[in-house]
């Protein structure tokens, strides 16, 4: 894997702008906070997170793959608002679950989600080296 980063571009923060990668790609669908039994154990936006990150984490163990070979994450949040607010606590939580690895992520704000009580969903996409 390999980050993409043009000279003389700033250093983005708690993400890449570019990965190339080669090998078997896994692909995650979106997750929302909840556990295994589809409820959520809080309505606090990142406690949400840490838990859709969680999700994410034992789906990619399912293929071996770890969360080092994510090369990509879509963030849906309802509230950009929330979302912003909570940053710091949010990366803390983030470099926990995945670690200090930043793949390519885009963040958008949705209308909401079918999942009642869900704060944000996260999707992912790895590749595991040949």
């Amino acid at each position: 894997m390999q980050i993409l980063q043009p000279p003389g571009w700033a250093k983005p923060k708690g993400y890449s702008n570019g990965i190339v990668a080669r090998g078997r790609l896994v692909f995650v669908a979106g997750q929302v906070g909840w556990g295994k039994d589809e409820k959520f154990a809080t309505s606090e936006f990142v406690g949400q997170a840490r838990q859709a990150l969680e999700n994410i984490v034992a789906i990619l163990a399912e293929a071996g793959a770890k969360p080092e070979h994510i090369v990509r994450m879509t963030w849906y949040v309802g509230d950009k608002h929330e979302y912003l607010a909570a940053g710091k606590a949010l990366g803390a939580a983030y470099r926990e679950v995945i670690g200090r690895h930043y793949p390519v992520m885009t963040a958008v704000q949705v209308g909401g989600f079918v999942e009642e009580g869900a704060k944000l969903e996260i999707e992912a996409t790895a590749v595991l080296p040949d």
